[in-house]
């Protein structure tokens, strides 16, 4: 697990949930938009479906709560591992 992320919040975790990301799981971190900062769980996801991205709920996009927002792998830097999803907008 990267350093970094210990005690970052998790999408969609819920009251009680453990604070930040949990040993053994994977995730992606969501850059950009409004879910920016949060750390995505994508345990259990095939690699088609990672490379695929994500249209997540969000109450704080541009269409309010039930919009969604459209996350996308980032493209990986020299040194990056890939493991980041960047927003591409909003959608009701």
């Amino acid at each position: 697990m990267d350093a970094a992320w210990v005690g970052r919040r998790v999408y969609g975790s819920e009251p009680g949930d453990p604070v930040g990301p949990v040993e053994g799981h994977a995730y992606v971190q969501l850059l950009g938009g409004p879910l920016d900062g949060l750390l995505l769980d994508v345990t259990g996801w095939t690699p088609r479906q990672v490379e695929g991205g994500a249209l997540l709920m969000s109450d704080h996009g541009v269409y309010g709560p039930g919009g969604r927002s459209d996350y996308e792998p980032a493209e990986p830097d020299a040194g990056g591992d890939g493991g980041r999803y960047v927003w591409r907008g909003d959608s009701p």
